[in-house]
């Protein structure tokens, strides 16, 4: 398991005091992110107490991704205005309403509802978090930190499944100790969030919301187009598992214990930790198309294992194309961050971000909808082989065409 220990690396400031700096901001960043997948493993039992289809079940997955990009779209730009520490604890206050809705919950409209909230908190935290991480860090640190940034926002999204799943299974509250655990860890990440250095020069007192839609600064644009396609492809990688492969490993392979299917899921989220923690080594621009590579062969580990109805097969899929996905997401928002200019950092991200969440939702609604046709194993045959064409895609066009930078 990923684990984030708060790590106290003071700064100096100008009036002398002593602030934490960006490993604690990567603790607020991953346990924001926990909270977004806690009910992965949950749905089957949310499934047998309300009762819903399988593509209900991606329509539920779908109204966060679309709220985290509807936030994204209006709200991206805001932490660059209004400073990132009260765009943080906003974020932490919707997750801590997120987590109530589910104690809350009687019925499918407050599903939908915690979701939402849940899609919110996460399209504050990812420009955000991001930008306040990388900030936070002296000019030695500026690599470690791009790693802290996005080990963050993937070993907190795998570690949320992981925790649920164990809770559910072997406590007697399935569906309440994982979100009072949250809120519990909410409480502590408002608290750092609270001491954090404030890394915009010139906050502003709560400026008129000014959305900036998908707008990318010129000189970025070179970069954003291959690298927002390899993260579109590695992020619908992650919806299925996130989304579908609870549903395939209790139907098809016949698992029924949340515990393990919270670690199947986070295994892929593991493995893209992994794979992030390689970038370096590659190199941003090489590892870029060496990562669509990686995940692609994932993808076909994942479709063998839909064919042979192996769990092993399935587990060594996510290692992989997690592995693959990693690698070519911290490189592409290495790329992205490092040609963005200062003032419109917080935007950039977020824009890019809203690609990558475009990924994690339309296709796994797709997925949803033709389970109901074709069945599950099916529909995921025809997921694997699309988000294959595509990560082929922007593998190739990311060697044919380097991208400038690191």
């Amino acid at each position: 398991m990923v684990t984030f220990v708060i790590v106290r690396e003071h700064a100096l400031n100008t009036d002398g005091s002593r602030h934490l700096g960006y490993p604690a901001a990567a603790v607020v960043f991953a346990i924001g992110m926990a909270g977004t997948t806690l009910p992965t493993p949950l749905y089957g039992l949310y499934q047998r107490q309300i009762g819903f289809s399988e593509l209900m079940v991606t329509v539920v997955f779908a109204v966060y991704a679309v709220a985290v990009i509807t936030v994204l779209l209006l709200a991206g730009n805001y932490s660059d205005k209004v400073g990132r520490r009260p765009v943080l604890l906003c974020a932490m206050a919707l997750s801590a309403a997120s987590a109530g809705c589910f104690l809350l919950e009687r019925g499918l409209p407050l599903l939908f509802a915690g979701r939402l909230l849940s899609g919110f908190a996460a399209g504050l935290l990812s420009g955000a978090a991001t930008a306040a991480v990388i900030e936070l860090a002296g000019p030695a640190q500026k690599a470690r930190a791009g790693f802290a940034a996005t080990a963050a926002n993937m070993g907190g999204l795998g570690c949320g499944p992981l925790l649920s799943g164990l809770l559910a299974q072997y406590t007697p509250w399935p569906l309440a100790l994982p979100f009072w655990v949250h809120l519990g860890l909410v409480a502590v990440a408002s608290g750092i969030t609270w001491f954090l250095p404030e890394t915009v020069a010139e906050p502003q007192r709560w400026p008129r919301l000014a959305p900036q839609g998908m707008a990318v600064p010129p000189e970025v644009r070179s970069v954003f187009v291959p690298a927002s396609v390899a993260a579109f492809a590695g992020f619908a990688l992650l919806g299925l598992f996130t989304a579908v492969a609870p549903s395939f490993a209790s139907q098809t392979l016949g698992v029924h214990n949340a515990a393990v299917t919270g670690a199947v899921v986070f295994s892929v989220f593991l493995a893209s930790t992994f794979g992030q923690s390689l970038t370096q080594r590659f190199g941003a621009r090489r590892a870029l198309p060496a990562g669509c590579g990686i995940l692609m062969a994932g993808l076909v580990l994942v479709a063998s294992s839909l064919i042979a109805e192996s769990l092993p097969l399935l587990i060594l899929g996510a290692l992989c194309g997690g592995t693959g996905q990693g690698l070519a997401f911290r490189a592409a928002l290495t790329l992205v961050s490092g040609a963005a200019p200062a003032e419109h950092r917080g935007g950039t991200i977020s824009a890019f971000f809203v690609v990558a969440y475009t990924g994690i939702s339309v296709p796994v609604v797709g997925v949803g909808a033709i389970a109901t046709w074709l069945g599950l194993r099916q529909a995921g045959l025809v997921f694997t082989g699309c988000v294959l064409l595509l990560a082929a895609g922007a593998g190739t066009y990311a060697t044919l065409r380097p991208p400038p930078g690191a």
